[in-house]
């Protein structure tokens, strides 16, 4: 896959005022309302987390997911593509990381590198999920939003923690299933104050301890606020992070092994 939007790929040697305007401009061209053509259904699973039978077929959709590895100052990044429970192609790449880690910025430092990957695959996937921030961002144009507005594909953002927005309630030691929005604040630009950008999603949960902490859903490109957490929702299946990046990330740890 190559670059729908090049005009928009992540350069590391640009200053960071030049940075965050692109990210202004990559948000003013995403789009978030559902605009996809897969039944969101087809991605369910039962409470046994077995496939439900009417949508076993060679109709689901094409779910990617994006993860990486660090070798020093290279990246091992992945894309793992399933249909249902069955993976169809797997693609990586292993590249230099120009610029260090910078919080807001990390598509121009990890974007390339992911784009890499997507050049080795073949197939075009309908929905693909990130380990990162779709528009819970400062400039509302997260990992998950700058690639899926270059791609023009339908993503989803899915972080381990809270880049910033404020959840609507507290979100310590809450049951399985439980989500609360994240409204934008005044970190947030060219939001409006209180304007629904994700939740935080308790995927997992044990009856006593160790407490699973949620993750931090919002729409990258493509899907509305409340799709993107329900899309999560059905991709977990029985596991804190949805079964795409959960497996990107095994994927990732392999390719490493063998170039380490």
């Amino acid at each position: 896959m190559r670059p729908v939007r090049p005009e928009f790929v992540p350069d590391p040697a640009l200053t960071r005022a030049e940075m965050e305007s692109l990210q202004l401009d990559v948000a003013a061209a995403a789009t978030w309302e559902d605009a996809f053509d897969f039944d969101p259904t087809a991605l369910s699973l039962r409470a046994d987390h077995t496939l439900d039978a009417a949508t076993d077929s060679d109709d689901r959709p094409l779910v990617a997911g994006v993860d990486q590895a660090f070798l020093d100052d290279r990246a091992v990044s992945v894309v793992v593509v399933r249909r249902g429970e069955t993976v169809v192609e797997r693609a990586h790449a292993v590249t230099d990381l120009e610029i260090p880690y910078i919080p807001g910025l990390l598509a121009f430092r990890e974007g390339g590198p992911i784009l890499a990957a997507f050049a080795e695959l073949a197939c075009e996937p309908d929905l693909v999920v990130f380990d990162g921030s779709g528009r819970i961002h400062y400039r509302q144009a997260g990992l998950a939003t700058h690639l899926g507005v270059l791609l023009d594909l339908p993503s989803v953002g899915v972080a381990k923690g809270l880049l910033c927005g404020t959840p609507d309630d507290d979100v310590d030691g809450r049951p399985e299933g439980w989500r609360t929005p994240i409204r934008a604040d005044a970190d947030v630009e060219n939001a409006a104050p209180g304007e629904q950008i994700g939740h935080a999603f308790q995927s997992r949960q044990y009856e006593s301890r160790p407490i699973v902490t949620p993750l931090y859903v919002s729409p990258g490109h493509r899907v509305g606020v409340g799709t993107a957490t329900d899309l999560v929702e059905r991709l977990c299946d029985g596991y804190k992070l949805p079964e795409p990046t959960r497996l990107a990330d095994a994927y990732a740890d392999e390719v490493k092994a063998e170039y380490a």
